[in-house]
């Protein structure tokens, strides 16, 4: 395989190289907006040239071809949720390519089942276009998507609302429209045929698709998207819960085994388990007997008007102190085309989980966290307008209470030194499919913002905190963290669904599947211009 050429200094002013390509308002120098596009959640790079906003896929490959042409890098960002570096800058020279105005919802097929979206498009866009006519996506968003967008998620692994069931983004989309480093616009699945009229088949050959998923951008810059559709189950249940146990790994190991037994009967749309700091923050901020809007949003989710009242009944009843300081939450969503069917799945879950444990508690915080899908992007910040960092590993269920237990083992000898500095974790864990356990650790702390902390909250929500001091000392101990777990997921051979510059993936693999990679991004960035570090090639 070929050495990837010595990467040209860039060449000429991007002004008067964008000039005859992009429109005025599609093209920014200006510092407060490089600054926000050189950073994400957690880290900022090196201050980016220049903002490329294009419209237009066409566009688009034309700038980006341009810019590589000029030597310059490019980096894809969408909604900008990244915690793991995914789009972030890491030389100058660097132009970020803003994806979101490329938000077209282009055709929606209720006969052939498929959905057809620009990039830049959100999780939260789609489900409402689609809600009307009864139709949805399998896996149909994220926590984060209001802002969240289908390039983003695509690139990165995104997760959470149908994956227990039907797994991430990568495994329900069928086409996509992929721009390469040096302009060239590729379509894969049998939107890559000449005579095709209709992008509703993936694996007609080999899987390209599969190629330029889970990426994180290294590969081309996703401009659009074709997904599969359902339609929206007839009827929704919801269960809850608790685990206890004499410690906190022995509670979350419990918790665990439970949200594993859940996930291989494929009775529930979503499985998840929250810990005690978890649990009370959602119990806090979903508190259902103030919050008009979850509250009529649950009424208005039952399968009639009756049912509806009765399951916003039961949340006002059941408020929000049935759960023990110390235990560990497992909540589960299901559904059927029969209220039988439904029946059916909640009863599998149940008997998994009281066999193995678990106490059945009111199922508030499934049913407000359905009832109210994409909230505002707030959450870049705490709830107390502390900074967060997760990580995330993935592995069979048979290793998760090793993966528990070693990384609790991993972080005892610095449990005096994160008191002493304000570092403290969450954790949540996930089902993906039947056959993944996803091990997701927070480190909080209060320092600084970020830009995308001061940009992404409404106005109220930053006025509730006083902006933190910049601390440096506990900004140092979260990434000494982070890299501990990072190299324990690496030695436990766990995958991780938002790669970013984070995981050493190219570190990770057998030697040939390296070399397969490297030849992947000789073919399609030879120059290696393309989000450089992405997937760790550098």
């Amino acid at each position: 395989m070929t050495q990837a050429a010595t990467p040209p200094k860039p060449a000429g002013d991007p002004s008067r190289i964008f000039s005859a390509i992009l429109e005025a308002d599609e093209f920014s120098l200006d510092p407060e907006e490089r600054r926000l596009a050189s950073s994400d959640v957690y880290m900022s790079g090196p201050l980016a040239d220049a903002v490329l906003r294009p419209r237009d896929s066409e566009r688009l490959a034309r700038a980006v071809g341009a810019a590589t042409a000029a030597g310059y890098a490019v980096s894809a960002r969408g909604g900008g949720m990244s915690y793991t570096g995914g789009y972030v800058p890491e030389r100058a020279g660097t132009l970020v390519i803003d994806t979101s105005r490329l938000d077209r919802i282009v055709e929606i097929s209720a006969d052939d089942m498929y959905i057809t979206v620009e990039a830049g498009v959100t999780w939260q866009r789609i489900h409402e276009a689609l809600k009307p006519l009864g139709l949805r996506l399998p896996f149909f968003g994220t926590f984060s998507g209001a802002q969240a967008t289908v390039g983003g998620g695509l690139s990165n692994g995104a997760l959470f609302f149908g994956t227990a069931r039907f797994g991430t983004a990568a495994d329900c989309v069928l086409n996509l429209e992929v721009v390469l480093a040096d302009g060239t616009v590729l379509r894969t699945g049998q939107a890559g045929f000449r005579n095709v009229a209709k992008p509703f088949y993936r694996t007609y050959g080999p899987d390209l698709t599969g190629v330029f998923c889970h990426d994180g951008g290294a590969l081309g810059i996703k401009t659009r998207a074709t997904f599969r559709l359902i339609r929206t189950p007839a009827h929704s249940g919801y269960a809850s819960f608790i685990f206890t146990a004499p410690t906190f790994v022995e509670g979350m190991k419990a918790a665990g085994r439970a949200l594993s037994e859940v996930a291989r009967t494929g009775a529930a749309e979503e499985a998840y388990v929250f810990d005690p700091e978890t649990t009370r923050k959602n119990l806090e901020s979903h508190d259902l007997l103030k919050d008009v809007k979850t509250l009529a949003n649950v009424v208005r989710q039952g399968s009639s008007l009756l049912k509806g009242l009765r399951d916003g009944a039961q949340l006002i009843a059941a408020g929000r102190d049935f759960v023990p300081a110390d235990a560990f939450s497992l909540h589960v969503v299901c559904t059927g085309r029969t209220a039988a069917a439904l029946e059916a799945e909640l009863a599998a879950c149940r008997e998994a989980c009281e066999r193995l444990g678990g106490k059945e508690i009111p199922n508030s915080i499934p049913k407000a966290v359905r009832a109210s899908l994409f909230p505002a992007p707030d959450a870049v910040l705490g709830p107390k307008g502390d900074r967060w960092a997760a990580l995330n590993a993935k592995v069979a269920h048979s290793d998760a209470a090793r993966i528990i237990e070693a990384s609790a083992a991993a972080l005892r000898p610095y449990e005096t030194e994160m008191r002493e500095k304000g570092v403290w974790m969450s954790h949540l864990l996930i089902a993906i499919g039947s056959t993944a356990f996803s091990f997701e650790p927070v480190f909080h702390w209060f320092d600084e913002w970020l830009p995308m902390h001061e940009r992404m909250p409404a106005p109220e929500v930053l006025a509730k905190f006083s902006r933190p001091a910049a601390n440096p000392a506990a900004r140092e101990l979260v990434q000494r963290l982070r890299e501990v777990l990072v190299g324990l997921f690496s030695e436990l051979g766990a995958s991780s669904n938002q790669i970013g510059k984070t995981y050493p993936y190219m570190q990770s693999l057998e030697p040939d599947t390296a070399r397969f990679i490297v030849g992947l991004k000789d073919l399609v960035d030879p120059q290696r211009l393309m989000n450089p570090g992405g997937l760790g090639l550098r």
